[in-house]
């Protein structure tokens, strides 16, 4: 049977190992689904579906009714709403219109970088109230309540007022209908507009789609002509002031001209500014002469310097001239001939006599040639010098005639730079005048129509599959959120987890619930039940929670009564007996006794009498039907209970009982309301903790854990009674215990949870 036992307990044992090593009481209690819960030791990720699942599960009802209740509404307004249908036509706009002539508009032309900012506007212009008040003008959608009974518009009441002032009415609600159901759509990338309609007449609802293209169309050429007539106005008065004031300066220039003198033989330098006088084109001419005759002196200066200092016969112009180089060559010859005949005959013969004379005479005709050229060089210089000295003086003289007219020439040139101003802003005008004249009669527009709006052949609203889909989603949303709320405000501890999580304490074991018309006695007695395995469970829980194993002294309690501790504590001692230990079970509920009906004996005498120091612990116990154990029942009610638990007795009686047997399990009294379960918590080894599932509300069991940890109590951990496995679905753990022992083990299967680990 051991071997059995230790089987049928071997996974949750070391589940609750686990639990014992690395849960805190305390811990935070908030802890939303999914996330790690005390005692995982971070092995369970932070985002579990399993968890979620579990929720799902468990509000399937709130989060199902939710979802369907959506779908009826939804497919009941669908059914209920008048079908609606669309039609669409598609606009293409430019930035600038075809160029039919190269001339400039008078709107301004639109650039890359102000190009998004273009096509806003013209988005904003079809949305546009005149552009609506264009459209109802053309269809006359106004002047009756047929437009708005198409489209299922209430009528307002008749009001009192004249009739145009209800026309007024009338023609606002008519306006108002047609800007909530226009619809403008830019495709993107690109520069079409898709413009649509909705009415509950396909007819209708094409007709009034054409009529804002053709609108819109129709008023930005309307916006061109005004512009351009603008300007043709604008243009022909400037042009008359501009030709008067030109005409009033032509005249003052003339006038002012005639009255200095002042004679000018071409207009004015435009890099300058300024008119070419006579005067100054005679100073200008005068300068230039001045200037090349200073040069050719200089130039002669330097030449005859050359010829005055240097010897004669090695100036190059001596040395370059034809009949210098022929006489040279003459007297070489002569020379020559000279010095042959000199060989042979003396120089007083009469023949070298005349050879002599004639190289003398060939001397003297190269120095006159010479010092004539040197005569010549000197004459140059003098008539280039005579020259400059006389322009000198002829510019000297006109200097002061250019001086004195530029003074009498300072108005005459404001007159003239007056008049050129004024001419050219007139041809400038004149110019603009004939462009706008030119492009205002050119229809070029930038804004066409690529695709009309046709009627449709179905309705675009209501769309019953996607209204379905929405309605769907949104009741499966209200019905999640429904289940998250519900679970935030679930305070009851309902699966293992919420004892981990919500309170922070190890989980010793779980308990299933008992099928109807079975006692727990009943079950106990069936060592192959899934009750007497998840009692297996806790006794091998136990032997972990502390180094020495299951603790000598051990208080079972629970926040309140009727929560399962008295059978916990029955069946505890039971398994700790069937283990061959020697085991006491005591009554420790002063208040309201119910172990003696457990195990049936009589309630004559029992703890309240060794408490007070009336009998010895010998004489109280009585033995029960299972081998090991005895019992002390709690005998006579005592007035103040707290007074014989908080006493010294407690400790000496559970001093002489630790001398007979190992171990000793108290059932004690519920923790709230009284002062007993955390006296005795104080005085014994460990304390297990007992909770309902389903029946325990989170705050009750805080509050008793707190006041057993202000007695100082060391609590072991809990046990989750009345778990039922049938209706809470769990996937942590597997809680039920289903071991086959052969044929006739059917008996086994009695309060199987479904499923396994």
């Amino acid at each position: 049977m051991t071997g059995r036992r230790n089987a049928g307990a071997h996974n949750e044992a070391h589940m609750v190992h686990n639990n014992l090593n690395g849960s805190r009481v305390g811990a935070d209690p908030w802890t939303v689904p999914g996330a790690q819960s005390p005692g995982n030791n971070g092995s369970q990720p932070v985002f579990d579906v399993s968890e979620y699942w579990r929720l799902a599960i468990k509000y399937r009802l709130p989060i199902l009714g939710s979802l369907l209740a959506a779908i009826v509404v939804g497919l009941a307004a669908t059914l209920l709403m008048t079908p609606i249908y669309v039609s669409s036509v598609t606009l293409q706009i430019d930035r600038e219109a075809a160029r039919v002539l190269n001339v400039d508009e008078v709107q301004p032309r639109e650039s890359m970088i102000q190009g998004e900012e273009f096509f806003q506007t013209q988005y904003g212009l079809l949305r546009s109230r005149s552009l609506a008040e264009r459209v109802v003008d053309s269809l006359g959608l106004a002047s009756s309540d047929a437009f708005l009974n198409q489209m299922g518009v209430d009528l307002p009441r008749r009001e009192e007022g004249s009739a145009a002032q209800q026309a007024a009415r009338r023609r606002e609600l008519v306006l108002e209908t047609i800007k909530e159901n226009l619809g403008v759509s830019p495709v993107r990338g690109s520069r079409l507009v898709t413009v649509t309609f909705e009415s509950p007449d396909p007819q209708l609802a094409s007709r009034i789609a054409n009529a804002f293209a053709e609108n819109f169309i129709q008023s930005n050429l309307d916006r061109k002509y005004e512009s351009s007539s603008y300007a043709r106005q604008f243009l022909e008065e400037r042009i008359a002031q501009t030709k008067a004031r030109l005409e009033e300066s032509e005249r003052a220039l003339v006038a002012y001209a005639a009255n200095q003198q002042i004679i000018n033989l071409r207009e004015a330098d435009s890099s300058r500014g300024e008119a070419q006088s006579l005067a100054g084109m005679n100073l200008s001419t005068l300068n230039s002469a001045l200037a090349e005759a200073r040069s050719e002196r200089i130039a002669a200066e330097a030449k005859w310097r050359q010829a005055s200092s240097a010897a004669l016969m090695t100036l190059p112009e001596v040395l370059q001239n034809p009949a210098i180089q022929r006489l040279t060559e003459e007297r070489a010859r002569v020379q020559a001939e000279y010095e042959e005949k000199l060989q042979i005959f003396q120089p007083a013969f009469p023949q070298m006599i005349q050879l002599k004379a004639r190289i003398d005479e060939l001397d003297a005709q190269i120095q006159a040639v010479a010092s004539g050229i040197r005569g010549s060089i000197r004459g140059q210089y003098t008539v280039a010098l005579d020259e400059e000295r006389e322009l000198q003086a002829q510019v000297e003289r006109l200097k002061g005639d250019v001086l004195d007219l530029r003074d009498r020439s300072v108005q005459y040139n404001i007159l003239m730079r007056e008049v050129d101003t004024s001419r050219t802003l007139y041809d400038g005008l004149l110019q603009r005048y004939k462009e706008v004249g030119i492009t205002g009669g050119v229809a070029a527009n930038n804004i066409s129509i690529v695709d009309r709006a046709i009627p449709a052949d179905e309705p675009s609203k209501p769309r019953l599959l996607v209204n379905l889909a929405l309605a769907a989603l949104l009741g499966l949303g209200l019905g999640v959120l429904a289940a998250f709320i519900m679970e935030a405000l679930d305070e009851t501890l309902a699966t293992p987890d919420d004892v981990e999580s919500k309170l922070g304490l190890p989980l010793l074991a779980v308990i299933p619930l008992l099928d109807k018309g079975v006692t727990p006695q009943e079950a106990l007695k069936d060592v192959r039940s899934n009750f007497s395995e998840a009692y297996y469970s806790l006794r091998t829980a136990l032997q972990f929670s502390t180094p020495n194993g299951a603790p000598a002294n051990l208080l079972v309690t629970s926040s309140r009564p009727a929560e399962g501790k008295s059978t916990t504590a029955y069946a505890t001692a039971v398994n700790l007996a069937r283990l061959g230990r020697r085991v006491l079970l005591a009554d420790g509920d002063l208040r309201n006794p119910s172990m003696h009906r457990v195990v049936g004996v009589e309630n004559d005498a029992g703890m309240s009498n060794l408490l007070s120091g009336g009998a010895e612990l010998g004489s109280l116990v009585k033995p029960t039907g299972q081998d090991g154990l005895d019992f002390i029942p709690c005998g006579p009610l005592p007035p103040n209970p707290a007074e014989l638990w908080g006493g010294d007795r407690l400790k000496r009686v559970l001093e002489e009982a630790a001398g007979v047997y190992d171990h000793v399990v108290i059932d004690g009294p519920p923790v709230l309301g009284f002062a007993d379960a955390p006296l005795l918590a104080s005085a014994v080894g460990g304390t297990v903790f007992v909770l309902e599932a389903k029946g325990t509300r989170r705050a009750q069991a805080r509050g008793a854990l707190r006041r057993l940890a202000v007695g100082n109590g060391h609590i072991l951990g809990a046990v989750l009674s009345k778990f039922n496995t049938k209706t809470v679905q769990y996937g942590g753990y597997d809680y039920a215990y289903d071991y086959h022992y052969g044929p006739g083990s059917a008996a086994s299967g009695k309060g199987r949870k479904a499923g396994k680990r």
